[in-house]
């Protein structure tokens, strides 16, 4: 019987292209279209209110915060006496003070942002001798952003919605609102997974960017589609027939008489400045 031994070996030999060695290097290529549209989405995101709002010792109600807020941007868009809009001014200025950092830098980068650009507007009025009319504009919409942007980021979502509900909104509109900011959010943090990933997967030169854009779009379409057949079933499953209900008596709070007495004193002062002229 024969071995190994006896029978004869066989040479194996390696084609000439598996001995070559390959030094790959590929084109540089630019990705500004992949940064760009990144820094886009958290920009977008960065304005949403991502997390709850922030409520304090003597924070009032959700629904005394909405009406004081909309008495406050009510007064200070009808005044004409700049006296009132700068105690108004002073007024905010007072509580952005007592806020969190992370809502103190969203308020006032959003209100003095809001600010510069209505300056930029109006400054065919400077130019043309009206610098009263133009500084009284600058100065409303600051304070009208940032109570707008207080009342936003110091009161928790949920609180929202119900006191919308109680002043007797349409369910449609507020399930519209509370939806949509949802999934702006969710969506956005989406395409930033999605956009990353691209980044770090791209080698070489890509000739059709458009295509990579198509990509993107067709991963949020496919999700966006999921997330509402998921929202759907959800709503389904614990019995949600698209109306919000309101606890009047579980929001109240002993503060509110405060600042309900607060805005009634803003009201009086607005009276008898306008008067003065």
């Amino acid at each position: 019987m024969a071995t190994d031994k006896d029978s004869p070996q066989q040479s194996v030999t390696l084609p000439d292209w598996l001995q070559k060695s390959e030094d790959y290097q590929p084109g540089r290529d630019r990705d500004g279209f992949i940064a760009k549209s990144m820094l886009s989405v958290t920009g977008v995101l960065a304005r949403l209110r991502l997390d709850d709002g922030v409520t304090w010792r003597f924070s009032p109600s959700a629904s005394c915060k909405l009406v004081c807020g909309f008495v406050c941007i009510l007064l200070t868009s009808l005044s004409r006496n700049y006296a009132f809009v700068l105690v108004m001014l002073a007024l905010v200025l007072g509580r952005m003070a007592l806020l969190p950092t992370k809502i103190l830098r969203k308020t006032a980068s959003v209100a003095f942002t809001a600010a510069a650009l209505t300056a930029l507007l109006m400054l065919p009025a400077v130019l043309l001798g009206q610098n009263h009319s133009a500084l009284l504009v600058g100065t409303k919409v600051l304070v009208t952003v940032s109570v707008a942007m207080i009342v936003a980021g110091t009161t928790p979502f949920h609180e929202l919605t119900s006191a919308l509900r109680g002043f007797h909104i349409p369910d449609v509109v507020i399930m519209t609102v509370d939806l949509a900011l949802r999934s702006i959010a969710r969506l956005g943090r989406l395409a930033i997974r999605t956009l990353t990933a691209l980044q770090l997967r791209s080698v070489g030169v890509n000739g059709n960017k458009g295509q990579s854009a198509g990509g993107v779009g067709g991963v949020l379409f496919l999700k966006s589609n999921e997330t509402a057949q998921t929202s759907h079933d959800a709503m389904v499953c614990r019995g949600f027939t698209g109306e919000y209900h309101h606890a009047p008596g579980r929001q109240r709070r002993k503060v509110d008489l405060v600042w309900a007495a607060g805005t009634v004193a803003l009201a009086a002062l607005f009276c008898y400045l306008q008067a003065l002229g």
